[in-house]
């Protein structure tokens, strides 16, 4: 089975898994109705968790998202259809950052150009007349599907990660192989243990825009 996939290309689930079995040297399968034996049901798993798990890690700058909601005249609060983390709220030419008070809308004693939340609410101060609402958020989605719609997590053989193409392999291939073993004792964990902090501290590094985002990285022990 072949895996080399174009510069860029990102490789959905079925080949990610087959991917791993190829790396812990089972048996490839040919179709994703034959993961059946234990050992494929937890690779599953693993890399579906692994890949929500890193994609909710922190603000990736590739799970940035916009859109924008009405708001009518008149109006201090709002339901938060947002599917995801806001990052900032743009209305009127102004930036509102979040206050973590709630009971400062009630009051009205808000800090100026500030929102709040409550109970899935977000809080605005009162204007007069609509405004239009500019949502700069972070999406909770971790995959695509093969119509590429975002969806919530990895399911389906051609669903595809969010996390950019050229670190795919090594985070989600390497830390899967990690923790279905978790032997340090195994003849490749080191190996597979530092492919994937590399890649981790590069996808921090390399994805942001941002010259002071420094490279970190996470391994949890099951």
């Amino acid at each position: 089975m072949r895996f080399t996939k174009d510069k860029g290309e990102i490789m959905n689930y079925f080949e990610l898994i087959n991917k791993c079995l190829i790396e812990l040297n089972y048996k490839q399968v040919n179709a994703f109705s034959e993961l059946v034996k234990n050992d494929h049901k937890k690779i599953k798993n693993i890399l579906q968790l692994l890949n929500s798990e890193i994609s909710d890690y922190q603000n990736w700058d590739f799970k940035l998202r916009k859109t924008t909601v009405e708001l009518p005249a008149n109006t201090t609060e709002i339901e938060n259809s947002i599917n995801g983390r806001i990052a900032s709220i743009i209305i009127d030419g102004h930036v509102y950052k979040y206050c973590e008070q709630p009971e400062y809308f009630e009051l009205k004693t808000a800090p100026p150009y500030t929102y709040g939340s409550f109970n899935r609410k977000i809080l605005l101060p009162k204007f007069d007349s609509p405004q239009k609402l500019n949502i700069i958020y972070y999406t909770k989605n971790s995959a695509i599907d093969e119509n590429g719609e975002e969806k919530l997590q990895l399911e389906n053989d051609t669903d595809k990660p969010l996390i950019p193409a050229e670190f795919t392999e090594a985070i989600l291939v390497y830390g899967t192989c990690l923790r279905l073993k978790a032997n340090p004792q195994h003849v490749k964990f080191s190996y597979w243990m530092g492919m994937y902090n590399q890649a981790l501290a590069n996808l921090k590094s390399k994805t942001s825009i941002n010259a002071n985002a420094s490279p970190s990285v996470i391994m949890h022990r099951y």
